[in-house]
């Protein structure tokens, strides 16, 4: 759904200041978790070549497939290689060609935040510079391939992606904001997060990080932008770390392709499977997450805008989410919500995510005030 959203952004212009705009050149950020951040560093790497690609190289590709055959490779029977390192061989060879962040992390391209979970503290671990200086790392060597394996690593089915914590470098700690020892007392949330993070400093006890899926502690990507500019002081101090200029309008398009099946066991007295118990709780405490989630970013999406903004130019906020739950046509939903979570799709399904994620932005009305004020300036 996220491809969808991408071209339906980059079909969309306006006419503002003067000139004729794309609205995906006005995107500046993109965070991504789990599968989305195949998506993501997939554009963050190829740019406009991305639409032309994409589909081919991954979304119609039998993944599971060719996976599943390099897995039962009599050859690598008795490899020391466990399914994960297999697995980033395998998307480095088909997918990201030895790519590091630093072809992604180029000028004119958006940011790509590829995000995974510290396994041993729960804590949000983001693919950025300020994270790898906790592990006396440079980010800029590090392979895509190994981090999309990471933010995917869904924990049992793979091994954790294993980073060294490096000692000695004299900046392995966050610069924090005068103010966030009173900001972290006041959000449970963020002290967590600060006392996760601090825990990098522990580099006898943690020498090595292991890292899962994104998922786990952010399934929509967009706790971590909070973390970001909370970490960085707020939207000024984080406009100013990131180089970027302050726009009038701030945007966040929230794509959550998480489904919501009709669960069977409803139809029966038989009782249910460990594995359809499992996905029943597990499918709760995810929906909830995720409406707590928006909840928390809406409204401070507020608040920065207020910050941003001064008497002479005000900054508008908007929350644009898209989701299966805001398709209104019943068997198409049930369509969508039916479709599991793998890398091995039929044709049909490509299809209908790709246009539902077109259709579900056109329309949302959000969407469509934003373009209504964009055009008015």
């Amino acid at each position: 759904m996220a491809y969808g959203v991408l071209a339906e952004l980059r079909d969309t212009q306006i006419r503002s200041g003067g000139q004729q705009i794309r609205l995906l050149d006005e995107v500046d950020h993109i965070s991504s978790v789990s599968g989305g951040s195949f998506t993501a560093a997939f554009y963050g790497l190829h740019g406009e070549e991305f639409f032309n690609i994409f589909e081919d190289e991954f979304l119609r590709r039998d993944m599971n497939k060719a996976l599943g055959r390099r897995l039962m490779n009599p050859v690598l029977w008795f490899s020391t290689k466990g399914r994960t390192e297999m697995a980033v061989e395998y998307y480095d060879k088909v997918l990201f060609h030895d790519a590091t962040f630093a072809d992604m992390n180029k000028p004119g391209r958006p940011m790509i935040v590829i995000n995974a979970s510290d396994l041993a503290y729960g804590v949000r671990f983001s693919f950025i510079q300020e994270y790898f200086n906790l592990l006396c790392s440079d980010l800029s060597t590090f392979p895509i391939s190994r981090a999309v394996t990471a933010s995917s690593a869904v924990p049992v089915v793979f091994n954790p992606i294993i980073v060294e914590n490096h000692s000695g470098c004299g900046s392995d700690s966050i610069n924090w904001p005068a103010d966030f020892d009173e900001k972290r007392k006041q959000d449970a949330e963020l002290n967590d997060l600060y006392n996760g993070l601090q825990t990098f400093q522990n580099k006898a006890d943690r020498k090595y990080i292991h890292l899962v899926d994104g998922g786990i502690t952010d399934n929509m990507g967009l706790r971590a932008i909070y973390d970001l500019i909370q970490v960085a002081g707020g939207a000024n101090d984080y406009m100013q770390k990131v180089g970027e200029t302050t726009k009038r309008h701030v945007v966040v398009i929230s794509v959550n392709a998480s489904t919501n099946p009709i669960l069977e066991m409803d139809k029966t007295t038989k009782q249910p499977s460990m594995l359809e118990s499992m996905n029943a709780m597990s499918g709760v405490q995810l929906h909830r997450y995720n409406s707590a989630t928006q909840e928390v970013l809406e409204g401070n999406l507020s608040e920065w805008a207020e910050q941003l903004s001064t008497p002479e130019a005000p900054v508008t906020s908007y929350f644009i989410p898209v989701s299966f739950e805001d398709v209104d046509q019943p068997q198409l939903r049930y369509f969508l919500n039916k479709i599991p979570t793998t890398f091995s799709l039929e044709d049909e399904q490509v299809d209908a995510l790709i246009k539902s994620g077109r259709e579900l932005l056109r329309k949302n009305p959000v969407f469509q005030q934003l373009l209504s004020d964009m055009a008015e300036q």
